[in-house]
């Protein structure tokens, strides 16, 4: 026996009536603004393909937990906490951005090595005026539906956060202070002479380094697997997401949706709050 959660943009009320009928429901509770929790669910049996179709995200959570049960919350930062790809909102101040993001979505599928597609697409930002960086923060960076609301009731639950990103400290830095968050591992840009050099310092933060910095976390805390949830959306999130009791995928490319607990298509970040209330 488990409870389903549903939840959209819209919930309509035919709709929750027969997704209850297919699993066997033995009441349904409103929990939110379009958000529902359907108990004593018995069987699952096409609630997935009804769902696809009526455009709802779902969930079967067998186990009722609170959010405070959980002890770390990890997610990636772009096109997840945030609504862009930083990288190729860069080379569209240089005029690339449609070659940039071609070689972006071909990674995030996983259909190219993470490291090289990396490495391809800082080279197109050398000579980039290092102020650049600023001026896509404060004109471009916004946070994804329901993200502050999610890291406000994360805080409340006196949950660690932590930021795991491929993209750059010149960004991670902002979101760490706007949004207090605990920590955050990401990639640093070289400069040189104010402009960007084309390349990156230090070592690689790819789907290894996002990986490695969970566990620095989790073990500093001395947390257990199903303590953790991590939230992500493309193929270079999966490692991190594997350590995780709980993942979320997030607006996600397919291969992240097959292998995460749950998949959010439709709302905000803040859904994962109905799973957990």
């Amino acid at each position: 026996m488990s409870y389903l959660v549903i939840q959209g943009l819209e919930v309509q009320t035919p709709d929750l009536k027969e997704i209850a009928k297919l699993c066997g429901a033995s009441r349904i509770d409103n929990i939110g603004n379009n958000a529902f929790r359907l108990h004593d669910c018995k069987t699952k049996n096409g609630v997935a393909e009804y769902c696809a179709k009526a455009k709802l995200d779902f969930a079967f959570v067998p186990v009722p937990r609170k959010l405070s049960d959980f002890r770390l919350l990890v997610m990636d930062m772009d096109s997840t906490l945030i609504t862009i790809e930083t990288i190729d909102e860069l080379a569209d101040l240089v005029g690339r951005k449609a070659e940039v993001a071609a070689v972006t979505a071909q990674a995030m599928r996983g259909e190219i090595e993470y490291d090289e597609s990396l490495r391809r697409r800082v080279a197109v930002l050398k000579g980039l005026e290092e102020s650049a960086l600023e001026r896509l923060y404060t004109e471009r960076v916004k946070p994804s539906p329901g993200a502050e609301k999610l890291i406000a009731a994360a805080k409340r639950a006196r949950m660690t956060i932590l930021l795991v990103s491929g993209g750059f400290g010149h960004i991670t830095e902002r979101l760490k202070t706007r949004l207090r968050l605990d920590y955050v591992r990401s990639n640093t840009l070289a400069v040189k002479d104010g402009k960007l050099t084309g390349e990156l310092e230090g070592r690689f933060v790819n789907a290894d380094g996002k990986r490695e910095a969970l566990i620095t976390a989790r073990d500093y805390l001395g947390l257990m697997k199903e303590q953790i949830i991590a939230i992500g959306d493309g193929a270079n999130d999966l490692k991190f997401m594997s350590e995780a009791g709980v993942s979320i995928a997030y607006h996600a490319k397919p291969v992240v949706r097959e292998k995460a607990t749950y998949c959010f298509d439709y709302v905000g970040l803040d859904g994962l709050l109905n799973l957990y209330a």
